[in-house]
């Protein structure tokens, strides 16, 4: 039970104090005037105060309420090395024992473990949680057990109560690990990127001044041996070795005493793109859909196109003066003999035999795609003449000979079986077929000419024109790669006639299929990662594949079934049980993927360290004691003093309550005070009357 005095006025407290004021003037005027009963007048006023004031007894019936301690436990990664799970452990028991042994005080446990997708350790989100659960009236004290490792400083809340922080760890562990400082997200083929990596030691590490063993593999391969000083920054040129992903893996090896090997890799991912692509271009002749190559080349930022249309062949003559004209010489030497291998794809447009390209430059060209070049031929009339490109050198490496039948009739083009699966081809047919529909004969504008042409054994043909005749032919040559389109009307498809069609997804695709590019590669095997769950993808022109080797960090392997989503790609999605570099293989395909990075954010900095913590511990007047040197003892502090000393830790004692019954009782009735004060002026009056 407790009880205090208050005040229910019956007027404004303004109007009280001008009360008392008029009081004070009126008792101090009788006392100048020497009336004798001035004392009665003041008593009287205070009565007639009082009573206006209405005085009352306030009776609380109060259930005193615990002092809370928050103690939060670190669960993460980096508390499972070494003994630091048992010290935590022992350093909470010994805790809950002094609480225990306190009045009136309840510990509350929060455990926190690593945050999802390599979040690392988020301890002050884990105290804000807890916090917003307990009223902040009865916080006594904050205690957190940890290695001081937390990756969440800046989201520290304010802190109701003192904060001390218990240091898991010993002064003696140290442990080694391979920093990449500098990694780019992608880097030009043919171009040297500068890494620099370093190998480092922390803590309480042995003293080692000779290098120390560094291995390097690429996508998974057979590692490469160096020896790196010990501490130093290493620049690494590193030229990469293909086009698309390519994972770079560091490691050093384990040593005696460490705390863990976790950290001792690292994996860098680094895509490799092509600078620029070259890309020679020869018209012909003039026609209606000359531009069409070279508007879809020139709107390709990655693309560098040098075109020349034959204007004027060598059998021209019409007296005009040579001098006198403004063409420019076809450079036939400079371009197919001294720099035709700095090219990444040629395009004959409509190209006939004129005499301007001897034979042996149509054998250098052919040279030039069996040892990794492009050639793709957009065919016309002239391709079924005597005077067609394939009748020379070129035609050796060229997918489809002429028969020299021109078909000259409307007609849709239509996919083949390969043609749906194809990676050129796949999916075009999509925005214009209707539900039900065959996919392979999608509602297509017409073309009007086709050139019949008998493919090679090896040829793949993806699409097909009037009598299921063979309409673009792809083949590998050697290194290289060859197309033949046997019609020059797919500019209808850009101009929108009888409803169009694919005209600049199907050139690009293309193009860039010729000068392979990654992604369009017609076996294929890779993964899209998020986060510890992979979605595994495999790209082939059969009708079937098999399952899918994925093999762990550890050496385990587990094969995984794919299904078919679409014509071509088969898909399936699986979750690795660890961070690390896995390697997924199948047939003759491989490939290499890294899910999350080689050492885990949790062990980046492995050596327990009360840094992060300082000031937010020196703001609530706290401390940090390593668990090794045992707890400290608990006392009581006030708010706002230092709570922590030599060998104990404060927490404040917070005196809540809860307030069960209250009961106001008028300690004198107004009336009784009114009629107080008007007997003292009675009898003031009556005194100052007798004299």
């Amino acid at each position: 039970m407790n009880g205090t005095v208050i005040f229910d006025p019956l007027l404004p407290w303004p109007a009280l104090w001008a009360l008392a004021a008029l009081t004070v003037l009126v008792v101090a005027l009788a006392l100048w005037r020497g009336l004798p009963g001035w004392w009665l007048r003041a008593l009287a006023g205070l009565a007639l105060l009082a009573g206006l004031a209405n005085p009352a007894l306030r009776r609380e019936e109060r259930q005193p309420l615990s002092d809370i301690v928050i103690a939060v436990v670190d669960e993460s990664a980096s508390q499972t090395l070494s003994n630091r799970a048992e010290q935590t452990e022992a350093a909470l028991e010994a805790l809950q024992g002094r609480i225990a042994a306190r009045e009136n005080t309840e510990l509350r446990v929060v455990r926190l473990g690593d945050a999802p997708e390599d979040g690392g350790t988020r301890l002050m989100t884990a105290l804000s949680e807890a916090l917003a659960e307990e009223p902040a009236g009865r916080v006594a004290g904050i205690v957190m057990l940890t290695d001081g490792r937390l990756h969440d400083a800046a989201r520290a809340p304010d802190l109701p109560a003192p904060a001390h922080v218990l240091l898991s760890g010993r002064d003696s562990d140290w442990d080694r690990r391979v920093v990449v400082r500098n990694a780019p997200a992608f880097a030009i083929l043919g171009e040297e990127v500068e890494l620099t990596l370093r190998v480092e030691d922390s803590g309480a590490a042995p003293r080692s001044a000779g290098p120390v063993p560094l291995t390097i593999a690429i996508d998974g391969g057979e590692p490469m041996r160096f020896e790196v000083p010990l501490g130093r920054d290493i620049r690494l040129p590193v030229a990469l070795p293909h086009g698309g992903m390519n994972v770079l893996q560091f490691a050093t090896p384990e040593i005696e005493g460490e705390l863990t090997a976790r950290n001792n890799e690292s994996v860098v991912q680094i895509n490799g793109v092509r600078d620029r692509l070259r890309v020679l271009l020869v018209s012909g002749e003039p026609y209606a859909g000359e531009r069409t190559w070279r508007n879809l080349l020139k709107s390709d930022p990655s693309v560098d196109l040098v075109h020349f249309t034959i204007l004027r062949p060598p059998e021209k003559q019409d007296g005009v003066p040579v001098e006198e004209l403004s063409l420019i010489a076809f450079p036939t030497r400079e371009l197919f003999i001294e720099k035709i291998d700095e090219f990444d794809l040629i395009v004959f447009d409509r190209y006939r035999r004129r005499g301007i390209l001897p034979s042996d430059y149509f054998a250098n060209v052919a040279r030039y795609v069996e040892e990794g070049g492009a050639v793709l031929v957009t065919a016309g009339p002239e391709y079924a003449g005597a005077d067609s490109i394939f009748r020379s050198p070129l035609g050796f490496v060229l997918p489809g000979m002429p028969s020299a039948r021109v078909v000259e009739r409307a007609f849709r083009p239509e996919l083949t079986e390969l043609g749906a699966r194809h990676p050129v081809t796949s999916g075009l047919a999509d925005p214009w077929l209707e539900a039900g529909a065959d996919p392979l004969t999608p509602d297509w504008g017409r073309w009007f000419r086709q050139i019949e042409i008998e493919p090679t054994q090896s040829a793949t043909i993806a699409l097909t024109g009037p009598g299921e005749r063979p309409l673009l032919a792809l083949d590998r040559v050697g290194e290289g790669r060859v197309a033949l389109l046997a019609s020059d009307q797919v500019w209808l498809w850009g101009r929108g006639y009888d409803g169009g069609g694919p005209q600049l997804d199907l050139l690009r695709r293309l193009a860039h299929w010729m000068m392979k590019e990654p992604e369009l590669e017609e076996e294929a095997l890779w993964a899209e990662p998020s986060g510890l769950v992979m979605r595994i993808v495999r790209r082939s022109l059969a009708d079937e594949v098999g399952p899918v080797t994925v093999t762990a960090p550890d050496g385990s392997e587990t094969e995984v079934e794919l299904e078919e989503v679409e014509p071509g790609r088969f898909e399936a999605l699986w979750g690795a049980p660890r961070m690390g570099l896995y390697r997924l293989s199948e047939g003759e395909q491989e490939a290499v993927i890294a899910l999350g990075p080689a050492a885990p954010r949790e062990f980046e900095d492995t050596i327990a360290s009360a840094v992060a913590l300082e000031d937010t511990v020196s703001e609530a007047r706290g401390g940090i004691v390593a668990m090794e040197d045992g707890l400290p003892a608990l006392r009581d502090v006030r708010p706002g003093r230092p709570a922590a000393g030599r060998g104990w830790i404060g927490l404040t004692p917070r005196g809540a309550y809860r307030t069960l019954d209250l009961t106001v009782i008028p300690l004198v009735p107004a009336w009784a005070l009114l009629l107080l004060a008007a007997a003292l002026m009675l009898g003031a009056w009556l005194r100052e009357a007798r004299r």
